[in-house]
């Protein structure tokens, strides 16, 4: 498995700003409508906060995948997914009907803000531009046969 670390901490890195980065087109391509989800639930300056939230995750999404300064990214987005998911998700207020799937969505948040805490702690590993760098200084440490 010690083989597969490398291209499998990559692929994850990848896969956790997928999500990050279709959110954030999604908001900038219908900014009025994110705006008014985002007015739905009483936060003022929507339209403001509809930009910058998706500059955000677009940009934060692409540090994360291409491993520069990834463990910020990863810390930033685990933060901005445990915040808006309190804001948007709050199922213990809503009526029995619609809980089940805003639970579902609120846990799958969690899960996903547990998974970038860890590349937060963990760095990106070797397969990254901050390895490239030098500067990754967590436990990963790249072999010769992936440097080329």
């Amino acid at each position: 498995m010690d083989s597969f670390k490398s291209p499998l901490v990559l692929t994850g890195r990848v896969l956790l700003s997928l999500v990050f980065l279709l959110s954030g087109i999604d908001k900038l391509t219908d900014i009025a409508g994110t705006a008014g989800y985002i007015a739905s639930v009483g936060l003022p300056a929507a339209t403001s906060l509809a930009v910058l939230s998706g500059a955000f995750e677009i940009l934060a999404a692409l540090a994360l995948a291409l491993g520069w300064k990834a463990r910020w990214a990863a810390f930033g987005l685990a933060q901005f997914t445990l915040l808006t998911n309190f804001l948007f998700h709050n199922y213990w207020a809503l009526p029995a009907d619609q809980v089940f799937m805003e639970q579902l969505m609120f846990m799958k948040n969690v899960s996903i803000a547990g998974g970038m805490l860890v590349v937060a702690a963990l760095g990106a590993g070797p397969m990254s531009l901050d390895a490239r760098h030098g500067n990754d200084t967590t436990g990963f440490r790249m072999t010769s046969r992936e440097r080329r």
